[in-house]
């Protein structure tokens, strides 16, 4: 794979590593199913570089929105995502990003949902109808929404 970023442009969506309901990174890279850890596969190198670059991308949010799982949206879905995140784990938003301490080692910090949306986004969002939102990103989010609550009536049972 010659582009790691474009790869997740096209897909909208994609895991980093794990099997799921949308693409896997690492499996594009190694062109198979990876069994076990893709530490050591033997393009398990050529996999964290391309992790790397994917999740230094400005055009991707790196969070956990598929199973719990490191997941890259690309920007273009982000209205999508804020369209519907009243319906989504708000931890499943949050974005993970990485730094590196004066030591050398690296540190996973998240940033809230609310963090990291620009208001762009967000006015990008509203314009969207929330079947739009749910097209836009696919079949497989129907699975990570959470149940609507029924509108209040305003009227009150008697007991």
């Amino acid at each position: 794979m010659d582009d790691p970023v474009a790869f997740v442009e096209k897909h909208g969506v994609v895991l980093e590593a794990s099997r799921g309901p949308v693409p896997s990174l690492a499996e594009a890279i190694a062109g198979e199913p990876i069994h076990g850890s893709w530490w050591g596969h033997k393009k398990g190198k050529s996999i964290f570089w391309a992790s790397r670059a994917v999740r230094d991308s400005d055009d991707i949010l790196v969070c956990r929105l598929v199973g719990g799982k490191i997941t890259y949206v690309h920007r273009r879905l982000w209205p999508a995502l804020v369209r519907l995140a009243k319906l989504i784990d708000k931890d499943g938003l949050a974005a993970v990003r990485e730094t590196h301490t004066k030591t050398g080692a690296h540190k996973v910090e998240t940033v809230a949902f609310a963090g990291w949306v620009a208001a762009e986004t967000r006015r990008l969002a509203e314009a969207l109808s929330e079947a739009d939102a749910r097209a836009q990103l696919g079949a497989w989010i129907e699975a990570y929404l959470r149940p609507k609550r029924p509108a209040a009536t305003g009227k009150r049972s008697a007991k």
